[in-house]
């Protein structure tokens, strides 16, 4: 084994579950070309997944063999990475919620940076890039009611934001009231008159 594949496989062995790695990262090692050969080796070794390009993360191993890392560790490493943030995306929120009994088919994530695709074993996951309004209150239950209620749409929002009111936490529904000057003036109209309305 070279120092290279060594230098890569000590390197999974240090980090939490779900940590993101780059062939950038080992170049000081050797070159280019022979690092992303000792990448393909490990990935075609089962060692190492791909799960997009230059984006590995390493299986885990337990009694029962090895498996992937979850999904959610694996995303909160590529958004702690890049610097973006990550959340659900309205349908999902709406669903969490119980807004609305139907399950998204597609798994799609919000996020501050650009539109990208991520392999995850036969899963393919789209994060799709919103305005910063959308983000400012994350996966919080706030936020999640926040992108439920523009999934759900205009024509809903006020039965919509009824139910979200219900089901809220009040300092969840209250993180929503005081942010509301950040949202569009449709949400921030509603919000404001519900709170008018008490």
């Amino acid at each position: 084994m070279n120092s290279v594949t060594q230098a890569i496989l000590r390197s999974t062995q240090a980090r939490p579950e779900g940590s993101v790695l780059s062939p950038k990262e080992f170049l000081g090692h050797n070159t280019r070309a022979a690092v992303n050969q000792a990448f393909t080796r490990l990935t075609r070794a089962g060692k190492l997944i791909r799960v997009s390009r230059g984006t590995y993360v390493a299986p885990i191993s337990g009694r029962f063999g090895t498996r992937p890392p979850t999904l959610e560790t694996v995303i909160k490493s590529i958004a702690a990475r890049k610097g973006e943030e990550v959340v659900t995306n309205g349908a999902t929120a709406a669903n969490v919620l119980g807004l609305t009994t139907q399950v998204p088919v597609q798994e799609v994530f919000i996020t501050s940076g650009r539109n990208h695709t991520l392999k995850f074993g036969k899963r393919m996951i789209r994060f799709k890039h919103a305005p910063h309004w959308q983000l400012i209150l994350g996966n919080r239950p706030a936020g999640m009611a926040i992108r439920a209620l523009v999934w759900m749409g205009q024509a809903h929002a006020q039965e919509t934001l009824t139910k979200i009111r219900e089901k809220l936490p009040k300092e969840e529904w209250k993180a929503m009231l005081a942010l509301r000057a950040s949202f569009p003036e449709w949400i921030a109209k509603l919000l404001g008159d519900a709170d008018h309305l008490g």
